[in-house]
């Protein structure tokens, strides 16, 4: 297009436009301005709605000429295009790679810091290594934007077509839009509100949301297309011919401007003679009118137009020409005669005048020359060194024709896009691979690779590939073992935890012995044993026990059958000193073997999550958070930002619980938890957290807050299948006795009880039900519940822990004769004094404060409560430190809450 000609369709698409054009500039400003003015920027959300040839592009390039001429902004540009909506990253690409490209790697490697292995792949700046977690990437991404925002100068992100943008880029963008109003940032955005992507249904809440309301581009008024045919016949027109350009057009500002042009090519007077005329010429800007404009060029220019329209955006006219099949000369002269015509524009790079122009030319490429030529560009692209994964958009395009050469591209171009973090795309390649088909024998590793790209996204299609593949007679042992091993997974994550124990009792018993059978065995302990209404608990436990007990730990498949071993056995509260042998066995000079280790992927994360919680209940809570402080830093190295991290959160967040450090577990626990909730509603992982919040809070003494936690993440019955931390169903009756709902508190707890009774599941720590029950029903029934509280006073004790006893004697002190009560309390005072759970300790200390308050010894009752007082301030244990405060002779001046 030329000079002229692009002045003149800008001017066309910003006429009537005064208001949008000083909304952008005030946005512009807010974002700029302030930093002269020494007060904070403020970013935003510009979007910009309309359909095709409203003037969008003009109104975005407006902006972008406010941002840089005017404020000297930093501009990150990019455009969806309809043809490349399927390359993953495409516009993240087309914004950051500027930016980044005259930096050095050295320079980018530190502007990235530890995201630059995570996101560099999916930025085109680093070579993969391995798949990547797609929230992992965009956080990533996230941390680039917002680093160029915050040291540089202001940035403002320009996006023209966004509804094409592809799903891996919109969908980052869309998670990122949330944070504007706190970062120095401002995003132009332009869209048809009619061809919105399905891909992305979070684009489309947040521009139809109430947040931010669209800017609706309207079609020119007939004042204003007037204004353009005088502008362009110098002010010669009649008003009839005016009349006529604003009816053929609608007012629509591309075709108005186009019209007019073809006008003055044909040398029509502006009159009401040639108003007859104006109708044929405003066919050919468009459509059928179009493609006979393109004919009337030549065959040869025809056939590079059709090789522009499939190559999409950003067009070498060297590819194009290969395409076309002609040579560069050649190529060069049509590109030429294109750009005249006002088809296409660029020099290095072309691109089509408008996407209307490209749609249209693509539209009229015969369906068998597309398809064709679709596969003649990805041999082109992969001839130009450009790699299977750019090759692939146009591969899903080939007619299925049993090419295994086409399946092996796919399959390569599959794993470069999980490598990048496209998981989504990689799905797209090897469907299109299994239409193609592969050769049978190679149907089953498909389907593995196919279930391998859901994982992370569609945990149904995800088990459904897997069933199909393990169906099939050409898997190998290895990959059969390892198929069936990550269906028990997906089962397992997707809370069908029977169905995860089945599959591999199935396929171990097809298995022969070795290390195979034995990682199927041990999997299929875990997942039996982590059920909450497991059939057969007793007998499970029995079997794992002969299987495990004599294990030295020489190999994984041993160090995994004693974690689960030993994980089991804190759960049916056996003797804690056992607990630890069997986890020491697991472990290699203490430390978690590298086949064990957090991210990898043969035995999962499950593995040394259960060592780690066996240490939480075992008193060795140092080793547990060491355990998962190391789980955070390499869930963040390797950019695992979903439910990796978020587990990791919500176990730290534990042990700073049980340590008795309540202000950084909540902390900790509320982070999980927005972690777990960016991956969607529903999860297994948030009702642990879940679990560990409210529990937390009740020991903050926030009864009140625990119950919004309660209600906002829908912790109600019917409960998880899971055994989560805390038991829900002990955690649900301990918050309706804190509330005062003694009654329903009574059947909540009696129901867990038989649970777990039925199970020998005897934990009085992770599962309190006997001692809350006791002190639920003491008012009616004292002597049931001195029975209840002295059982589990015997479960603590074959457990063993100083912190498991302590507890237990304090409960069973609420339920005892008072003389009783003060011995135990001593005795709690005493176990607890040697744990390291600080609050269980202050609580103890408070409590046995009260009774010897109560029994008139007030002396030895103000040491307990100011020692329990103290001990509380640096739990954050509010509610402790009322109690205390409220008994002790200076209350009035020392009742103030602690901070926290």
């Amino acid at each position: 297009m030329s000079g002229p000609q692009r002045e003149q369709n800008a001017a066309a698409a910003l006429f009537e436009r005064e208001l949008e054009l000083e909304t952008a500039e005030q946005a512009v400003h807010r974002l700029c301005g302030h930093v002269s003015e020494g007060r904070s920027r403020l970013g935003g959300l510009l979007l910009y709605s309309g359909e095709a040839g409203l003037g969008k592009t003009s109104l975005l390039s407006e902006v972008r000429r406010i941002a840089t001429e005017t404020e000297r902004c930093t501009v990150l540009f990019a455009r969806g295009s309809e043809s490349s909506r399927s390359v993953p990253f495409n516009v993240v690409r087309q914004l950051l790679q500027p930016a980044l490209a005259p930096m050095t790697t050295a320079a980018r490697q530190d502007l990235l810091s530890g995201w630059y292995d995570i996101a560099g792949p999916a930025l085109g700046i680093s070579p993969p290594t391995g798949p990547q977690d797609p929230q992992g990437v965009r956080d990533g991404l996230d941390w680039l934007v917002t680093q160029l925002a915050m040291k540089g100068d202001p940035v403002v992100v320009i996006i023209d077509d966004v509804h094409w943008s592809d799903a891996e880029s919109l969908t980052w963008l869309t998670s990122y839009a949330v944070r504007l109003r706190e970062m120095p940032l401002l995003v132009a955005l332009s869209y048809r509100p009619n061809e919105l992507p399905d891909h992305t249904p979070a684009f489309r809440d947040l521009v139809e949301g109430r947040s931010v309301r669209p800017v609706e581009l309207r079609n020119l008024t007939p004042d204003a297309v007037a204004g353009l045919v005088q502008s362009a016949f110098d002010g010669k027109a009649d008003d009839p011919f005016c009349r006529e350009v604003w009816a053929v057009t609608g007012g629509n500002p591309y075709e108005a401007v186009e019209l007019i042009a073809k006008a003055r090519e044909r040398d029509l007077k502006p009159l009401d003679e040639s108003a007859a005329l104006l109708r044929a010429l405003g066919a050919a800007a468009r459509g059928t009118g179009l493609v006979a404009r393109l004919d009337s060029l030549g065959n040869a220019v025809t056939r590079f137009a059709f090789a522009a329209a499939v190559l999409g955006t950003e067009i070498s006219p060297t590819l194009a020409a290969n395409l076309a099949g002609m040579g560069p000369a050649q190529g060069a002269d049509c590109a030429d005669k294109l750009r005249k015509a006002r088809i296409l524009t660029g020099v290095s790079q072309l691109e089509f005048v408008h996407p209307l122009i490209a749609t249209a030319v693509y539209s009229a490429i015969p369906a068998a020359t597309r398809t064709a030529m679709h596969g003649q560009a990805a041999w082109a692209v992969s001839e130009a060194g450009q790699g299977a994964a750019v090759a692939s958009r146009h591969l899903l395009e080939v007619h299925p024709d049993h090419d295994p050469e086409l399946v092996e591209q796919l399959r390569v171009a599959s794993r470069e896009h999980l490598a990048v973090g496209a998981p989504d795309a990689a799905r797209r390649c090897l469907e299109r691979a299994l239409r193609e088909p592969p050769p049978e024998e190679e149907r089953a590793s498909v389907l593995y690779e196919l279930a391998c790209s859901t994982l992370l996204t569609s945990p149904s299609t995800t088990i459904n590939h897997l069933k199909s593949a393990l169906a099939l007679p050409h898997l190998t042992e290895e990959l059969r073992v390892d198929a069936t091993y990550r269906l028990s997974q997906v089962y397992a994550h997707n809370n069908q935890l029977k169905e995860a124990a089945e599959v591999l009792s199935v396929q171990a018993a097809r298995t022969p012995p070795g290390a195979g059978r034995m990682r199927l065995q041990a999997a299929h302990y875990l997942w039996k044993g982590i059920q909450s209404e497991e059939v057969d608990a007793p007998a499970r436990s029995r079997r794992i026990s002969e299987l495990a007990d004599h294990l030295r730990g020489r190999d994984d498949a041993e160090r995994a059958l004693l974690a689960i071993r030993a994980f089991d056995g804190v759960i049916r509260g056996e003797d804690a000193v056992q607990v630890l042998d069997r986890i020491e066995r697991a472990l290699v000079d203490g430390r978690l073997a590298d086949g064990m280790s957090w991210t990898n992927t043969e035995w999962g994360f499950e593995l040394p999550s259960i060592v780690g919680i066996s240490f939480l209940y075992t008193d060795r809570l140092d080793r547990a958070k060491e355990l998962f402080e190391e789980a955070i830093r390499a869930f963040e190295i390797s950019g695992w930002s979903g439910i990796h991290l978020a587990f990791a959160h919500d176990f730290l967040g534990y042990a700073h619980r049980r340590l008795g450090d309540l202000n950084q577990a909540e902390k900790l626990l509320r982070e999980g938890l927005r972690l777990a909730y960016r991956l969607g509603p529903g999860l297994p992982i948030q009702w642990d957290g879940t679990c560990m919040l409210i529990d937390t809070l009740l020991a903050r003494g926030d009864v009140e807050e625990a119950q919004v936690v309660a209600d906002e993440n829908g912790f109600r019955p019917p409960y998880t299948p899971a055994v989560v931390l805390p038991d829900a169903m002990c955690l649900a009756g301990r918050l309706m006795l804190a509330q005062g709902r003694r009654k329903e508190a009574v059947v909540e707890l009696e129901a867990a009880g038989r649970r777990l009774e039925e199970r020998g599941r005897h934990n009085t720590v992770w599962a309190p039900w006997a001692l809350d029950l006791a002190v639920a029903v003491a008012p009616d029934d004292p002597e049931r519940a001195r029975t209840l509280s002295t059982q589990a006073v015997r479960h603590a004790a074959r457990f063993g822990t100083d912190s498991a006893l302590g507890e237990a004697l304090r409960m069973a002190a609420k339920v005892a004769e008072p003389e009783d009560a003060l011995k135990m309390l001593d005795q709690s005072v005493g176990h607890l004094r040697k744990s390291p759970c600080k609050y269980e300790f202050a609580a103890a200390l408070v409590d046995h404060g009260v009774a010897l308050n109560a029994a008139g010894r007030t002396a030895e009752a103000e040491g307990r409560l100011r020692e329990g007082r103290e001990v509380a301030e640096t739990c954050g244990a509010h509610g402790l430190v009322r109690t205390a405060g409220g008994l002790l002779p200076d209350a009035v001046c020392e009742e103030a809450e602690p901070a926290g």
